[in-house]
């Protein structure tokens, strides 16, 4: 395979954001008359309109396009602009500033490598000004310029734009953000823009042109790992092709792609374009394509085709950093439907972990989030779904909530503190013959007297498992129970020793020990596994793996600051200090169980109590009955 061509400059793009009527559609209309960009007659064409309507001559009118724009001087949705400098190409973004306009304005940033953010000189720092401030930190951009307008209406005093400066860049840095420039302007009149102000000589710093320059261009989505997500599949005479719009990356006839989350894979036979005069050999980011298979495999609309080697995330739970914009609140359990790139799909809202205030950037604890509140989330979904973090690709990276059709929300997808649950369910063994058992599961239970079965004790850190357990372990012993303790850090010091405690290495922790609980099930044992397992997908799984025997959810339940207090080995204090990273409760999540099969509380009885309380439902519900 040859390697790749080059991949060719892409246009900067540069969102422009701002409170209504502080000016941005004038930024952008002058800024390009005076890069000489305006195309010719255009400026002739709106003069005259100004002049049939009676109205003064407005540059914002190059860009409000629409006519309800015109009508109410607001813009109602985003606009795109192609402009140049002497260093590089531009596609600039005019988003709409305007409260009930808030969801364009999200569309257009979404796709910004930097931003131009916009201040009226009279009115200052205001809250849609906050507003947009914490929008753009929410979407992840940080390459920012600020521009103070209209500083003809404050006589261009340097004290009003010196302190609309130290306002803004205070509140931004508490995001984050550095501002490259504050630029003060006179949009309608060029001051700052391409050519430096004499009217403002105490100033010193760059022009708009001169600042956007200094911008540095994101990794061209060409050269991304490969997103695909099939947009349809159409069959053509004995053809099914595969329709979709590259999102990132480039394929080439010949690859092996894997398709998620079915995991099927296949080779491109054929890549189809349409109006072309021969089939291309090659895609890119940014087409719209048909790919035909090298053999019929059964995919559809929404699975997202990847190169095998660099696929994207398969899991049934993320975070999301969500701007909610529907009427009705957005509520812990309530189920939304979700969609990343073309795949929809229904997802409860399991947590919601903190809500921001973009006024003073304070955080507080909730159960729902307010029109036009942010927030961070977890969502759960029904099944395996694939995708990917907004900071390695963005456009894969996104989620969007529907309600009635239209966006109630959208949000950048986050995994921090949950693993990649990929290569939890791919198997990578072929080949096999299962064997049968001669000896059978009821005449292991005739001679034991109970059936064989998994107690799950799953609970945080000091909950008091490996206490509960031993001593439940004992007193079924005592009683003639084959019974045995998987316990954390036993299984960890010899079958798991080489696991650590990422996501991802939790999950295949216990993972292994839900199989082998299963093992000590078959063969009649009471298998008692101690074992934190935050993520109830995989304690989903270690059910799964027991197939036929019994499997018993046990929540040793304690609350964090019991936990805290008892902190028997020390962790805690340790987290606290950050000498221990990923800790549950602390630094990663713990999911508590759905519907445990018995709950005990160790924080309000005593361990004895808890131990009687779990011997008791042992003995209704595995004793043979005489």
């Amino acid at each position: 395979m040859t390697d790749p061509s080059p991949v060719p400059a892409r246009p900067l793009a540069v969102v422009v954001v701002g409170h209504v009527d502080h000016g941005k559609s004038t930024l952008v209309g002058r800024l390009i008359n005076d890069t000489g960009m305006l195309p010719e007659g255009r400026l002739e064409s709106i003069r005259a309109m100004c002049d049939r309507r009676g109205m003064p001559f407005e540059w914002a009118f190059l860009m409000d396009a629409f006519k309800a724009e015109r009508d109410q001087g607001i813009t109602i949705d985003t606009t795109q602009i192609w402009f140049k400098t002497a260093k590089r190409d531009y596609v600039l973004i005019d988003a709409p500033g305007h409260r009930e306009f808030l969801r364009n304005m999200i569309t257009g940033a979404s796709a910004a490598d930097a931003a131009v953010l916009l201040i009226d000189a009279q009115q200052g720092v205001r809250q849609q000004s906050r507003h947009h401030g914490y929008l753009l930190h929410l979407l992840g951009i940080r390459q920012v310029v600020v521009i103070i307008n209209k500083m003809d209406a404050v006589a261009f005093a340097a004290e009003r734009y010196a302190s609309i400066r130290d306002t803004y860049r205070d509140y931004l840095g508490a995001l984050g953000i550095a501002p490259a420039a504050f630029i003060p302007v006179v949009a309608r009149d060029g001051d700052n823009l391409v050519e430096r102000s004499t009217r403002m000589d105490w100033y010193d710093g760059p022009t708009v042109t001169e600042a956007l320059d200094e911008f540095s261009a994101e990794t061209p989505d060409a050269a991304l790992p490969l997103r695909l997500p099939l947009q349809d599949v159409y069959k053509f005479d004995d053809r099914r092709i595969l329709a979709g719009r590259v999102e990132s990356g480039r394929l080439k006839v010949g690859d092996r792609l894997l398709f998620s989350p079915s995991n099927k894979t296949a080779r491109v036979a054929s890549i189809e374009a349409w109006h072309v005069p021969a089939p291309p050999t090659e895609a890119t980011a940014g087409q719209s394509i048909g790919i035909t298979l090298d053999e019929q495999i059964f995919v559809e609309r929404g699975e997202i085709a990847s190169h095998v080697d660099n696929p994207p995330i398969e899991t049934t739970v993320f975070r999301a950093r969500l701007f909610w914009m529907a009427p009705e609140k957005l509520a812990v359990g309530q189920e939304v439907e979700v969609r990343v790139a073309t795949r929809a799909f229904k997802a409860v809202v399991q947590a919601i972990e903190r809500i921001v205030d973009t006024e003073t950037l304070e955080e507080s604890l909730g159960e729902s989030v307010p029109r036009d509140g942010i927030a961070d989330v977890v969502l759960r979904a029904r099944q395996l779904v694939a995708l990917d973090e907004y900071k390695r690709l963005k456009r894969t990276g996104r989620c969007v909530i529907l309600d009635k059709g239209g966006i109630a929300g959208g949000g950048l997808i986050r995994m921090d503190g949950y693993p990649d649950q990929r290569r939890l369910v791919t198997p990578r063994s072929g080949n096999l013959t299962g064997v049968e058992h001669r000896v059978s599961a009821a005449a292991r239970a005739q001679r034991n007297g109970h059936r064989g079965g998994v107690l799950w004790f799953t609970g945080l850190s000091g909950s008091g498992k490996s206490t509960l357990a031993m001593e439940v372990e004992q007193r079924l012993f005592q009683m003639g129970y084959q019974v045995y303790v998987l316990d954390g850090d036993n299984i960890r010091g010899g079958l798991n020793a080489n696991l650590g405690f990422s996501p991802d290495d939790r999950a295949e922790n216990i993972r292994r020990v839900g199989e082998v609980a299963a093992l000590f099930a078959d063969a009649g044992t009471i298998a008692i596994a101690a074992f934190i397992s935050p993520y109830r997908a995989d304690r989903e799984r270690a059910r799964a793996a027991g197939r036929t025997t019994q499997f018993h959810e046990v929540f040793i339940k304690a609350d964090l600051a019991v936990c805290e207090t008892r902190d028997p080995k020390g962790l805690y204090k340790k987290a606290r200090a950050g000498q221990i990273q990923e800790f549950t409760g602390i630094s990663a999540p713990y999911e508590e169980p759905d519907h445990p099969e018995l709950t005990v509380d160790t924080g309000r009885a005593a361990i004895a109590a808890c131990a009687e309380q779990i011997v008791a439902y042992v003995v209704a519900n595995f004793a043979m009955k005489a």
